[in-house]
């Protein structure tokens, strides 16, 4: 297997004129006052952020045209998501669309589906949620009992998915159902396209410790869905999604959700910082860089053309280690009142609440750590 190293990645000529791209859009567009905001800010939803990143075509970059895309490659992508998750933009609204669902209907969809789906959202305007945990089933994405049947030539779907973030704001679900009754496990399972205003589609929000609602449970009472709404082949849905969670665990999300604690602990300390803060700063910093160049290499597997699921798995678990380690290292480091309401509390307060997701949201530890024991031969 041909491995990249950091000497190994070549960034393309169009990375520096891309990033100052990105940070004149940023500069142009009304910044949220609270800093809380710019954390773990892929969570962060604003919808004409979103339209304003595809009008610059800065979605869907690495997609065909004929689908709105624009042909760019991944290692392009990554400098722009990079320098949108650095900054703190809110990207929330069309993370998921961008992330995994277009590409995988590029993949694996019918082309109605392509065509009535993907164009939306390369342009900022078509969100989407991901239809997989399901109450009382905790990380075992296996145990699926929602259920789809046929019924003529149509589909209805029975079941209820939760921790489904963004379905409030979202326009289509491709979620992971049971086509096979009495089917175990990982067998037996399909992937459909649901519209999110579709007749017996329910949605309750889910709010968290801050009183953030990123969060739902949806419900499915009676569903119909066209034949068409079946994605890829009946019975194939447990390969297709893991192809897409290789893709949710690839990017620098997974390692910068945190990147807002660090720079405000920098304003805040200043150039006086006492020697163990400094210290702090060394090894946070260090930590960042050698998480930044593993992802990237992920980015330049895609780049050329390799399927990089083990070492997204690997990043994926250190960064999530990182960035939730944070919280409590500038907490023990730094002297500070949470409830000053100081640009460096609001964001640490924040984070301290929230941080303890960051490593269930993906895969847990546990998960991860069996794909990556099995990917390198040791069970």
């Amino acid at each position: 297997m041909q491995t990249f190293t950091a000497q190994q990645i070549h960034w393309p000529e169009s990375a520096e004129s891309l990033r100052q791209k990105v940070r004149n859009l940023i500069a142009s567009y009304p910044v949220n006052p609270d800093p809380a905001k710019r954390a773990n800010c892929w969570a962060v939803a604003d919808p004409n952020f979103s339209r304003l990143l595809g009008e610059a075509g800065l979605i869907g970059m690495t997609w065909p045209r004929e689908y709105g895309g624009h042909e760019r490659s991944s290692l392009e992508r990554y400098v722009v998501l990079e320098e949108l998750l650095a900054a703190g933009a809110p990207v929330g609204a069309h993370w998921i669309a961008d992330r995994q669902t277009g590409g995988m209907l590029l993949n694996y969809g019918r082309e109605e589906q392509r065509r009535r789906w993907v164009p939306g959202m390369a342009k900022g305007e078509v969100f989407a949620c991901i239809g997989l945990s399901e109450p009382n089933s905790g990380s075992d994405l296996a145990s699926v009992k929602t259920m789809a049947h046929r019924s003529g030539n149509r589909w209805i779907v029975e079941g209820q998915k939760v921790w489904t973030t963004g379905a409030h704001f979202s326009h289509v679900m491709i979620a992971l159902v049971r086509t096979v009754p009495g089917s175990q496990r990982n067998e037996g399972l399909s992937q459909f396209v649901i519209p999110m205003d579709a007749p017996g589609v329910t949605i309750r929000p889910i709010i968290d410790l801050t009183g953030g609602h990123d969060f739902n449970e949806v419900f499915f009472d009676s569903v119909e869905l066209e034949e068409h709404a079946l994605v890829g082949q009946e019975g194939n849905g447990w390969r297709q999604v893991t192809a897409e969670l290789s893709l949710e665990r690839s990017g620098p999300e997974r390692y910068l959700s945190s990147t807002a604690l660090f720079l405000e602990l920098l304003r805040h300390v200043g150039p006086d910082a006492d020697e163990a803060v400094k210290q702090l700063v060394g090894t946070l910093a260090a930590e960042m860089w050698t998480l930044r160049m593993m992802s990237a290499t992920v980015a330049a597997k895609l780049s050329a053309g390799e399927d990089p699921a083990l070492e997204a798995t690997i990043v994926k678990d250190l960064g999530n280690t990182f960035e939730q380690s944070m919280p409590a290292l500038v907490q023990a480091a730094v002297d500070l009142d949470l409830a000053s309401g100081a640009p460096l509390a609001r964001v640490l307060g924040h984070l301290l609440q929230v941080s303890p997701s960051f490593s269930l949201r993906g895969g847990t530890r546990e998960i991860l750590k069996g794909i990556i024991a099995k990917g390198l031969g040791l069970r």
